[in-house]
C-alpha cells in the first residue's frame, strides 16, 4: 500500500480547492508501473490480446500482489485483454507479469477459440426446417 501523498498549500489557499482525486483506472504515479513489471528487458512470451490464460497452481507465497491477483483470476480461462481490464493495468505490464508466471510454470497459454468462417450447411438446413414447422 502506498502512503498518502501530501500536497503543499500556500498560506491563503482554500483546502477545498485541492486537486480532485484521480478517476478509477487513472494512475497517480507512472513509476509504479515500472515497479510492478520490472524493466521487462528479457524476452517476452508471444502473447496476444485474445490469448487465453489458465492458472496451473495457486499463488505461491513469493508472488507479488499483482501476480497473485492474476493467478486467482485465471482459475477459469480469461483473455489477456480481460485480465488487463480487471486489474486496471496496461497490456504491456500484464505481458511482463504473465511472462514471469509462464517461466515459473504457474500459468498456461491457450490459443483463442476460432469460430468457423462459414456455418455448417446441414445445421442451417435443420434450423430452416425447424422454423418452417412453426
Amino acid at each position: 500500500m502506498t502512503p498518502p501523498q501530501r500536497q503543499r498549500r500556500s498560506p491563503g489557499q482554500d483546502p477545498s480547492a485541492a486537486s480532485p482525486p484521480p478517476e478509477e483506472g487513472e494512475l497517480r504515479n507512472p513509476e509504479r508501473l515500472f515497479v510492478i513489471g520490472g524493466d521487462g528487458g528479457g524476452d517476452r512470451a508471444d502473447i496476444d490480446l485474445v490469448t487465453l490464460i489458465v492458472a496451473r497452481a495457486d499463488p505461491p507465497v513469493s508472488a507479488t500482489p499483482e501476480q497473485a491477483a492474476l493467478l486467482r483470476l485465471c482459475a477459469a480461462p480469461l483473455s489477456v485483454a480481460e485480465l488487463s481490464a480487471y486489474l486496471s493495468l496496461p497490456f504491456s505490464v500484464v505481458t511482463v507479469l504473465l511472462t514471469d508466471l509462464l517461466a515459473a510454470e504457474l500459468v498456461q497459454l491457450r490459443a483463442p477459440i476460432v469460430r468457423q468462417k462459414a456455418a455448417d450447411r446441414s445445421l442451417l438446413e435443420a434450423v430452416m426446417h425447424g422454423l418452417q414447422k412453426l
